[in-house]
């Protein structure tokens, strides 16, 4: 048990490579076949989800129960092996992103906007990479300048855009070189933050996740499972404040109850999909509700919400894919914090001798 717990805490928090995971977990192959498109429509019910959450009654290896957690983490952290296909985004001497020589053409054409330096850049510690145009000296004109570009690519090469910026920043809380489209983000791969909140009552002396189920009508993964709240840290927003807009907007919760969230921590995870780099941070916090409250969605963008138990919640991470995968990984650390794998297990196994 000890040695799982290193290994997921170990997972969630530092991108740890596919390489570690090697004994514990199914092949790339399967991995990359069954991570399915952000755009799919995920056709199943509640039912579906309550009738999977049940634990299974054939004896089962305590190895093969854990590598699914293993598999969910690896899900967030697909392809290390080709971050070489990249080229550096550099910004004032700061490390700002990374951008795949197949996008970086796309650039290629905006040489009013963007450069691409070859072995110049410190001796040649970073080789070739892209920069922006000298001449575009403050935050407002990159803004600008980088904007008029995903304009122009379109939809074709930058999907989903959303006209919602997000800060370009070398870390959390330093100077932000330029505002870009969200959509754009993995595109250029920039770091990028959330806010997610787990909530949670208490029934019974026994731990439920209120959990919701996306809408079939968002551009990113619709009618998956998220937990309670979860949204972009978008700029010119602190995570105390978007917390408590994305709280009220996604669940209906007021402000007296939000306030009481507590920040647990962060998980982070790097993950390569084609032209995309997504190195995403998300600040995590626990929100205890009272048993009588009832999530109320006013944004359109969840379907509906269940309470579930934390046992089985957890049975539907572990063996399926229902769940958005970067919130999968934050309920796992949830599951971690709570002391859920040394109880789930003594509860799991306990079922499978009945």
């Amino acid at each position: 048990m000890a040695t799982f717990f290193c290994l997921c805490k170990f997972a969630t928090f530092s991108n740890i490579s596919s390489r570690t995971f090697s004994s514990f977990l199914p092949s790339k192959t399967s991995i990359y076949h069954s991570l399915s498109s952000s755009s799919a429509t995920f056709s199943f019910t509640w039912d579906d989800a309550f009738r999977i959450s049940q634990p299974q009654t054939a004896t089962q290896h305590r190895s093969t129960y854990l590598q699914a957690f293993f598999h969910k983490v690896q899900l967030c952290n697909r392809a290390p092996e080709k971050q070489s296909e990249f080229l550096p985004f550099i910004i004032e001497d700061h490390v700002v992103g990374f951008i795949h020589n197949g996008f970086v053409e796309h650039l290629r054409g905006f040489g009013n906007v963007f450069i691409f330096p070859k072995d110049k850049y410190n001796g040649g510690l970073y080789g070739d990479f892209v920069s922006l145009h000298p001449m575009l000296k403050t935050a407002e004109e990159r803004t600008s300048a980088v904007g008029y570009v995903v304009e122009r690519l379109g939809e074709e090469h930058i999907p989903g855009i959303r006209n919602e910026l997000y800060p370009v920043i070398s870390s959390f809380g330093a100077q932000i070189f330029f505002s870009l489209e969200r959509a754009a983000a993995p595109y250029f791969g920039i770091k990028v933050y959330g806010t997610q909140m787990n909530g949670y009552v208490e029934l019974d002396g026994q731990k439920h996740l209120w959990i919701g189920k996306r809408s079939g009508t968002k551009s990113t993964y619709p009618g998956m499972l998220d937990e309670l709240v979860a949204g972009g840290l978008p700029h010119g927003i602190n995570c105390q404040q978007n917390l408590a807009k994305e709280c009220e907007e996604e669940a209906g919760i007021p402000r007296s109850i939000s306030v009481n969230a507590i920040p647990v921590g962060a998980v982070s995870y790097k993950d390569i999909d084609g032209y995309r780099y997504k190195r995403d941070v998300l600040f995590c916090y626990d929100l205890k509700l009272p048993k009588d409250f009832i999530p109320k969605n006013k944004d359109g963008e969840v379907d509906s919400f269940k309470l579930i138990p934390v046992t089985q919640v957890a049975e539907i991470i572990r063996k399926t894919q229902f769940f958005k995968a970067n919130c999968a990984l934050v309920i796992i650390d949830f599951l971690f914090r709570h002391g859920y794998f040394s109880l789930y297990l003594q509860y799991f196994f306990s079922c499978m001798l009945m």
